[in-house]
């Protein structure tokens, strides 16, 4: 569809179904910010989404205005796949898919990455309406290195803080070192908030720049992107992070492994570390993966057989189908909306 023929209701339409998705992203993810907190007994659930979401949207001040940028929406929106061959239909897909991934995921209170959803979702709907060829091999490779570097970045993280924080409070009781990890919580989970709101805004706000670019709004400089849809952004994923997903808190905080208040201000820590190194490299990782790997990391850290392998199994199985479900997902959505629309 030309520029100059994008009707105004159906960018309106599409700006708000991202906004949906942004929502649902933060919604979702809630649970890699506040699961940590609640379960070490940090926070009481409701202070914990709200000091997440405070968190999530104070990133707008941080990430939008230009301290890291907005190099994560640049990728998306340019460096995955040739802006020039997607439509409204295209991103129509890759949207409805991301939705639908994580709404099931959600469901089932597994903790599948939002993120790679909506990637795979743009893949498959551009491949779909233009053949493997629109595809920026270049830019999905990083993606799909991260995939798998990221988890083990936290991991390796994790495992590292926990022995070192453990040996600076060597001398301190058990009692004395919660008191204190729990009150080092509160800043930990806040920057994990404020990298997860950074980091995961600007993805959404990557596809609505696709779609400005082709409804003429937008030039391909990012810096065209207008300020309300930073603001929208950021304020969406907040929104959804303040309603909480909290069919996942459970898996991440106590099934994976039991956290105390070390493990928790270490895994957290080492989480923001890696979320605001990937943004200043603007290379997209999954927030999911990301806090995963670190409380694996700081579980094993503690006793190998602290942590429930099985269900860190059955988590990476559902990491793997993520973004190929979510592919065909867009592809079958894509399709649908040739028909209808």
């Amino acid at each position: 569809m030309e520029p100059s023929i994008v009707a105004l209701w159906v960018v309106i339409l599409l700006v708000i179904l991202a906004l949906v998705f942004a929502f649902i992203n933060g919604f979702h993810d809630a649970a890699n910010a506040i699961a940590t907190v609640v379960s070490t007994g940090a926070l009481k659930p409701g202070q914990a989404v709200v000091w997440a979401a405070c968190f999530n949207f104070l990133a707008f001040f941080v990430f939008g205005m230009s301290l890291f940028g907005l190099s994560i929406a640049a990728t998306m929106g340019k460096g995955l796949v040739d802006a020039a061959a997607v439509d409204t239909h295209v991103i129509f897909g890759a949207l409805v898919a991301a939705i639908t991934w994580s709404i099931i995921t959600w469901y089932h209170g597994i903790p599948s990455s939002s993120s790679h959803a909506l990637i795979g979702g743009l893949i498959g709907a551009t491949v779909a309406k233009a053949g493997v060829g629109a595809l920026i091999y270049s830019g999905i490779t990083w993606t799909l290195l991260f995939l798998l570097l990221a988890p083990l970045l936290g991991f390796a993280l994790g495992a590292l803080l926990l022995l070192m924080v453990s040996w600076l409070f060597r001398r301190s009781t058990p009692l004395r070192a919660d008191k204190w990890l729990r009150r080092g919580q509160l800043l930990s989970c806040a920057l994990y908030s404020l990298g997860h709101g950074g980091h995961d805004a600007q993805k959404t706000m990557g596809i609505i720049w696709l779609l400005l670019i082709i409804s003429g709004v937008a030039t391909h400089d990012i810096k065209s992107l207008p300020w309300w849809v930073v603001a929208a952004c950021y304020a969406a994923i907040s929104m959804g992070t303040l309603f909480g997903g909290w069919r996942i808190v459970n898996t991440m905080g106590q099934r994976i492994t039991k956290l105390k208040p070390m493990g928790g201000f270490c895994a957290e820590s080492s989480g923001a570390m890696i979320l605001f190194m990937s943004s200043w490299l603007g290379i997209p990782v999954s927030t999911t993966h990301t806090i995963t790997g670190a409380i694996v990391g700081v579980g094993a850290a503690r006793k190998f057989s602290a942590v429930r392998w099985g269900i860190a199994g059955g988590i990476v199985w559902a990491w793997v189908f993520t973004i190929p479900a979510s592919a065909f997902l867009a592809a079958l959505a894509w399709w649908l909306g040739t028909q209808f629309f």
